[in-house]
């Protein structure tokens, strides 16, 4: 069955995308959820309407997302972590203890999915990852793992 999404979903597809999904998952899950609309013909000629308030939407808070980026530029975010005493960290840093370390260290709420971090952080030390903000709004951000 092929649905439109409504919402980004891990291992289906990006917003505002067409994509072909089982019957089921699409009619039990999907539709019920507001995550997704049938693609009939009525559907895909609002989907141009959904992608234009979308993008203002977007464009309205890209100022909002250039003045997060300079408050972040030239700081280094702290992370702690539990390690041994080689440095290797028990388990790894994830996505959500950083958008905790951003909230409480700088006062932004970010979302957990437009955080790309380096392959796994499994050691102590310096790394760089990237905030996702807006597809034009991209800083770079240093942080440091540290033992707790």
């Amino acid at each position: 069955m092929e649905i439109i999404l409504l919402k980004d979903i891990d291992k289906v597809g990006d917003k505002h995308t067409i994509v072909t999904v089982k019957n089921g998952y699409a009619r039990n899950y999907l539709i019920p959820q507001k995550m997704a609309l049938i693609a009939n013909t009525t559907n895909r000629k609002r989907l141009a309407d959904l992608e234009r308030q979308e993008e203002a939407k977007e464009a309205k808070m890209v100022g909002v997302y250039e003045e997060m980026a300079t408050k972040l530029e030239g700081k280094t975010l702290k992370i702690g972590a539990k390690a041994g005493t080689s440095g290797k960290i028990f388990g790894s840093v994830t996505n959500v203890q950083v958008v905790a370390a951003l909230k409480e260290q700088f006062g932004m709420d970010i979302e957990r999915k437009k955080v790309l971090l380096p392959d796994e952080i499994k050691n102590v030390g310096s790394y760089e990852m990237t905030l996702r903000l807006h597809k034009d709004v991209q800083p770079k951000l240093a942080f440091e793992v540290v033992e707790e």
